[in-house]
């Protein structure tokens, strides 16, 4: 699985991709993978509310990607919203997406489990 953000004719980068861009309306031609990188933690929060199936409290941060190493990207950087490994976590802790098979319990909410995804990514402190 990627973590793909997708990128327009106009060097727009958005996570996660889009048919069209959200800036410009230009198709999302390009994408390419956020899961390799590492990315700054903006601000977080601890959820204590949270959906079936999914763990309490459930620690959020919006993490910063810096994409000027992407050629023709007019955009200096791409954010992604997600879980975090731990709650231990600061703004601007410098963070790594790391590979979870099960985001929240498949059996807890009210969506038959084979009708979607439960993997994806948190973000883990480096």
């Amino acid at each position: 699985m990627t973590l793909e953000a997708g990128m327009c004719s106009n060097g727009h980068v958005s996570y996660p991709t889009h048919p069209l861009c959200p800036e410009c309306g230009e198709p999302q031609e390009e994408s390419f993978d956020l899961s390799d990188r590492t990315g700054e933690v903006v601000t977080w929060t601890h959820s204590t509310a949270t959906p079936p199936g999914v763990r309490e409290p459930n620690t959020l941060a919006i993490v910063e990607f810096d994409v000027t190493d992407i050629d023709d990207a007019s955009d200096e950087f791409v954010r992604a919203l997600g879980q975090v490994t731990t709650d231990e976590v600061e703004t601007g802790d410098t963070v790594e997406p790391v590979y979870i098979e099960e985001l929240r319990d498949p059996d807890a909410g009210i969506k038959v489990p084979e009708s979607q995804d439960w993997d994806g990514y948190r973000w883990d402190p480096v």
